[in-house]
């Protein structure tokens, strides 16, 4: 059961988006939504002021989350209103209606900025470089210096505001009307001449993570969610061409992951993006699922500052903990037997012990087991999904596909890529075969899940490895579990193995 229930409302110039956040002794995670289209910024760039009919959206939909904070007996609402609310001339007016339901704030520019700021370094390893938050009234860009906020940006840039301006027909846009676009958003960001140099962009907004679905299923790769993604300026390149050759009405039918929503919004958002990429030089930038909302739930549920210490240790330990709590003695001990393991052959010369494979290894083992909170049957096959599907931010796609192998094959099977390996390199099979097989082992020595075995150190004699085991008692169990793994064992690291 959670100790608390959190949820933040975002009233954005396109959508309103109230996300529930659950948190207990040391984890969290998204545990409800609400989303509506509500447009409420819509004709506001003609007008400087907030529609009659957006507003009555917006107030419904406003009264509709406080009849659910009601009825779900949450602790805390925390409902924040950007770009298009902040920037009308009658937002007072609005905001005195829409506070009859929920106690709106309106962010500031900078505010807003640094929400994004929070929720990209808490959910990538981003230590050095760009924020792009791209919103439906706003554009907002953060310059990171070791994971701080050290210059913010803010330009009204939205998809929706740049749709009306510039691209506001049903039909195909043409290239004088893009042109344009990119034109004034190049003059725009003039004023932040340090994006040139900023060297690698990790981007939130809904029409950047709709884009990225898009683009993983041009390029026929494994898809488990965007976190992590990396998209390609040739791969935008190509999907702003595709969408522009379309009206409106036929960008989600004929391009593949555009949400019907987002149709009319997704090509001046698209090419606000591009445009971005362009003027910083950046030839890749990578996608994050967390946007502002993660950054207000931080900012309440973390030490002051807002930042995880470590972003990929602290998102392993979360899910660990979310689904594998009662058992931690269990998977924390197999991961020290893992990684003892690890290194040993690496100094006996039997793998060349790259750092990355270790990290990934760790992380396996402390999630293979996840998948029991599923069902202990096919619990391997259960870890794998959760893994793929729950999230597991700071890691590439190409990583989290490799854990998720490496936690498949803990128990039984031929470590194999399968369906992941569209996303894998050269070197990434033997890395898995490694790294499942020396898990596998490790798991069998703490068979008893009783931390008997306390270690097990490692003796190369010709082209036999011998296992030492040290323990704390009778460790046959384990020794008879162990010998069980030697095929696979000598099928991987072309040695015999022997358990004493």
């Amino acid at each position: 059961m959670a100790d608390r229930r959190i949820a933040v409302a975002d009233l954005g110039s396109n959508s309103f988006r109230m996300v529930v956040f659950a948190s207990g002794d040391g984890w969290w995670k998204r545990a409800d939504e609400i989303y509506e289209a509500v447009r409420v910024g819509e004709g506001a760039e003609r007008t400087g002021e907030l529609g009659e009919e957006p507003m009555t959206r917006a107030l419904a939909t406003i009264e509709l989350f406080a009849h659910f904070a009601s009825a779900t007996g949450l602790d805390e609402i925390h409902p924040v209103a950007t770009s298009a609310i902040r920037a009308a001339a009658n937002r007072e007016a609005f905001l005195e209606r829409a506070r009859r339901h929920l106690p709106v704030r309106v962010l500031s520019e900078e505010e807003e900025a640094r929400y994004g700021h929070l929720a990209a370094v808490n959910s990538t390893s981003l230590a050095d470089g760009a924020v792009l938050d791209l919103g439906g009234g706003s554009l907002q860009l953060v310059r990171v210096r070791g994971r701080r906020a050290e210059a913010v940006r803010s330009w009204p840039l939205g998809a929706v505001r740049m749709t009306e301006r510039f691209v506001p027909g049903p039909g195909p846009a043409t290239d004088a009307q893009l042109d344009a676009l990119r034109s004034h958003v190049a003059r725009e960001l003039g004023s932040a001449p340090w994006l040139a140099g900023a060297g690698r962009l990790v981007a939130i907004g809904g029409t950047v993570r709709n884009l990225a679905v898009a683009a993983q299923i041009a390029a026929g790769v494994p898809t488990f969610g965007v976190q992590g993604f990396r998209l390609e300026r040739g791969a935008l390149d190509a999907l702003v061409e595709r969408l522009a050759c379309l009206p409106a009405a036929k960008r989600a039918k004929k391009v593949p992951g555009i949400k019907a929503a987002r149709a009319d919004l997704i090509l001046a958002g698209a090419a606000t993006v591009q445009t971005v990429m362009r003027a910083g030089g950046f030839d890749a930038l990578e996608v994050t699922e967390a946007g502002l909302r993660e950054g207000v739930f931080f900012e309440r549920h973390l030490a002051p500052g807002g930042l995880f210490d470590d972003v990929r240790r602290a998102s392993v330990r979360n899910l660990a903990l979310q689904y594998s709590g009662h058992e931690l003695a269990h998977v924390e001990h197999v991961a020290r037997l893992a990684l003892g393991l690890f290194d040993d052959l690496a100094g006996a010369g039997a793998h060349p012990g790259d750092p990355g494979e270790r990290e990934l290894l760790w992380a396996a083992a402390m999630l293979h087991d996840v998948g029991v909170a599923v069902d202990y049957d096919d619990h391997h096959r259960h870890s794998r999904y959760l893994i793929l599907n729950a999230g597991v931010p700071g890691y590439s796609q190409r990583e989290i596909a490799l854990i998720a192998q490496m936690a498949r094959y803990h128990r039984k099977g031929t470590p194999s890529l399968g369906d992941m390996a569209p996303l894998a390199v050269e070197g990434d099979g033997d890395l898995l075969a490694r790294c499942a097989t020396l898990l596998r082992v490790a798991e069998q020595l703490d068979r008893s899940r009783d931390q008997l075995v306390r270690a097990a150190h490692v003796r190369l004699a010709g082209g036999t490895v011998e296992l030492e085991l040290e323990g704390g008692g009778d460790v046959s169990l384990a020794r008879w579990a162990a010998r069980r793994q030697a095929e696979l064992f000598e099928r991987t690291f072309a040695r015999s193995l022997a358990v004493r």
